[in-house]
């Protein structure tokens, strides 16, 4: 019986929050983006791994040293 019961209950999923802002950072009235291509230009953003950034279009990657993944784990906090 308690199986029935469970299965008529609908669950409640948690959707993501969205990621668009974190492409950008807002200083008073201004809107910053972060992390675009420097081939491509504003328009495409660079995807952020472990240990790299990368732009899916053109292919350019940059690759993190161990200061840098300290310093944009502290920026994250901080959002």
């Amino acid at each position: 019986m308690a199986k029935k019961e469970a299965k008529g209950k609908k669950q409640k999923r948690n959707k993501p929050t969205s990621k668009k802002y974190t492409m950008y950072r807002f200083e008073g009235d201004k809107v910053i983006r972060e992390r675009y291509c420097p081939r491509c230009g504003p328009g495409i953003f660079l995807m952020k791994a472990s240990n790299r950034l990368y732009c899916g279009k053109c292919h350019y990657t940059e690759f993190l040293s161990k200061g840098d993944k300290k310093e944009e784990k502290k920026e994250e906090e901080k959002k």
